[in-house]
């Protein structure tokens, strides 16, 4: 890894069905230095990437009802 780059494992996020709908930041983020909200939809492959920061999501456990 080069320095000043971030780690990409600290961009991987797993998210379960509570967290639906997915958006990036997510509330655990810090805030003072997000991008804007951006809504993911992450139901149908179990994957998203967010185009303003790169954090991939995982969506784990079971898929949730009626989607």
């Amino acid at each position: 890894m080069q320095p000043g780059k971030p780690d990409p494992k600290s961009r991987r996020v797993e998210v379960v069905a509570a967290d639906l709908p997915l958006h990036c930041p997510t509330p655990a983020m810090a805030l003072w230095n997000s991008h804007p909200r951006v809504f993911l939809p992450i139901e149908t492959t179990g994957e998203a990437l967010c185009p303003y920061c790169g954090t991939h999501y995982t969506l784990t456990g079971p898929a949730p009802k009626g989607h």
